[in-house]
Order: structure tokens, then C-alpha cells, then sequence
């Protein structure tokens, strides 16, 4: 696994697009999250379905082909700097497949973020572009909303990446150790649903994989990783972090499963490092050569996530 071509960092008066490639946005979240991105002095334009609603399925922003318009028109407008998603929810799945990545690939490098669903599209975007993308709170999400270390580490991340190139976080480390390697990750269930299709990642050999998830029981949780060893998708890891894991159950026995399932692999595993479905959530960039130090709680990139 090698690293991935890195967009470039934002300045002031960067032009953002805010699309919806999954579910319904509240209006006025939405609204609140642009009041945020505008308060950064970023010139701020939003797709025209970002507030449909699928006329059948309540958990779709709009029909897939609507939704997949507005990413691929926002990606290939040259006066775009960056693709933010207003939220996750489900439906990356259904579009990512209409998008036509030989025309987003010659639009060229720059930023997107987004996380949940959405990493189904960076997985997308590192197969089919080649391109870093950035694991991090979205415009509409609670979670962005009400917390001022997610915004700030996010805005550090867009217009100063070299303040936070060491990420740290008061996590413990489930297997001791140091390893180095190429970034990746996301919703551990969506990496597992992502096997099989068109461009899926052969495997996380090489990797630093980043996983977390929500509302994912333990039972479930050991069904996703079974598939995934199953798969040998795991061979060859080099370590692994541990995001959140809300409304997953019982803190002690979700870990549980996590020894039992990840301890074997013989690599680093560090716990409760602060990124994914949780307050403050730390943005981390997918496809960055990094080291990760389970027992300093710390993932140290080799470069900034943004040139």
C-alpha cells in the first residue's frame, strides 16, 4: 500500500460544496452547520437536493440519481475547493456506482470530507482517484454542532493541517506496540459490506485501519470482523485503531469481542482513540503513511493531510 495524492489545504474564501449523498438533512441543522463554515470566511455553495426527500424510502435524500448529480457536479466544478457532506445515514451504496470516476478523476485533486456512510465514498475515492480524503464531522451532524474540539480540529485540518500532525488522544492501548502505515478505514459494518463490489479494496495489508461504528450490538460486531478474517481482508495489517462505539452495548464486552477477534492478528490495537460517532470526533485523513503508538495513544503522520 502506498500513499495517496493529497489535495490541498484550504484559504480563506475557498469555495466549499455541501451535498448529500445518503439521508434526509434537517433544515435547520443544515442551516446552522453553514452559519459555522461561513464564520471560517469559506464562500459556501449547497447542491440543489441537499434537502430532497425520496418520495418511497423516508431514509434517502432524494433518488440516487440526484444525489449522485450533485456530487459528481459539485466534484467536477473547477471553482470547487472542497466537498463536504451535510451527514451520513444510509444510501452511499445505492449512487456510488452512477458516478462517473473518469470524470472526477481528470477534475483533479481536492478535498472531501465526511464520515458513516460515507465510507463507502472513501473507499471510492481511494480506488477509483487515488486521492486522500478526510474522516471527520459533517456539516449538519450533531456532533459537529455542539462541539468545539471537532470544529476546531476540523478547521485545523482544512487550513493548517501541519498543527495536527500528531493526533492524540487519551485512548489505552488493547495490544501494546508501534506500527507504521498507510491510513484507511471508516464504519467498520460498511467496510464489510463493501466486499465483493466493483473497486473494493483487496484487503487492509499495509494498513493502519481506523474502524468504529454505532448501533452495532456485540454480537454484530463479531459477525463483521469474523467476515472480515474470514476474508483474510485483515491479513497483513499493520495495526489498528479504535474509534467509537455508541450504542454498540456494554463497553467491557464490546471490547471483548475486539481481544478476541483483533488480538491474534499480532499487531498494535489502541482503543478509544476520540474519532467516529462521538462528541469532540477527531478528523483523520485516509491514505497518509503514519505511525501509530497504541501505548502513547498518539497517530503520528508522516506528512500534513492537506499539501
Amino acid at each position: 500500500m502506498i500513499p495517496l495524492t493529497r489535495p490541498a489545504r484550504l484559504s480563506p474564501g475557498a469555495r466549499v460544496a455541501v451535498v448529500a449523498p445518503s439521508g434526509p438533512v434537517p433544515e435547520e441543522r443544515l442551516g446552522a452547520g453553514l452559519d459555522i463554515l461561513r464564520a471560517w470566511d469559506l464562500d459556501v455553495v449547497v447542491g440543489p437536493h441537499v434537502l430532497d426527500r425520496h418520495r418511497e424510502f423516508a431514509y434517502l435524500a432524494g433518488t440516487d440519481e440526484d444525489r449522485a448529480a450533485d456530487l459528481q457536479n459539485a466534484w467536477c466544478d473547477p471553482s470547487v475547493d472542497a466537498v463536504l457532506c451535510a451527514r451520513g445515514g444510509y444510501g452511499v451504496q445505492r449512487m456510488v456506482d452512477l458516478l462517473d470516476w473518469d470524470a472526477m478523476r481528470a477534475a483533479g485533486p481536492k478535498v472531501f470530507l465526511g464520515f458513516s456512510d460515507i465510507t463507502a465514498l472513501h473507499e471510492a475515492f481511494a480506488a477509483r482517484t487515488g486521492l486522500v480524503t478526510l474522516h471527520g464531522p459533517m456539516v449538519a451532524g450533531v456532533d459537529f454542532l455542539k462541539s468545539t474540539r471537532a470544529q476546531e480540529h476540523l478547521r485545523a485540518t482544512l487550513f493548517e493541517p501541519e498543527r495536527v500532525q500528531t493526533i492524540s488522544s487519551p485512548g489505552a492501548a488493547l495490544v501494546p506496540g508501534r506500527a507504521h502505515g498507510i491510513t484507511l478505514g471508516g464504519c467498520v459494518s460498511l467496510l464489510a459490506a463493501d466486499l465483493g463490489t466493483p473497486f473494493a479494496r483487496r484487503s487492509a495489508a499495509g494498513g493502519i485501519l481506523m474502524i468504529e461504528d454505532i448501533g452495532e450490538e456485540a454480537y454484530r460486531l463479531d459477525r463483521i470482523l469474523t467476515q472480515l478474517l474470514r476474508a483474510s481482508w485483515l491479513d497483513g495489517v499493520a495495526g489498528i485503531a479504535l474509534g467509537s462505539w455508541v450504542e454498540c452495548g456494554a463497553p467491557e464486552e464490546v471490547r471483548a469481542v475486539f481481544a478476541d477477534r483483533l488480538g491474534g492478528l499480532g499487531v498494535p490495537v489502541l482503543e478509544e482513540f476520540g474519532f467516529g460517532h462521538c462528541e469532540g470526533a477527531l478528523t483523520v485523513p485516509f491514505g497518509v503513511g503514519a505511525e501509530l503508538d497504541a501505548d502513547a495513544g498518539t497517530l503520528a503522520l508522516d506528512v500534513p493531510a492537506l499539501t
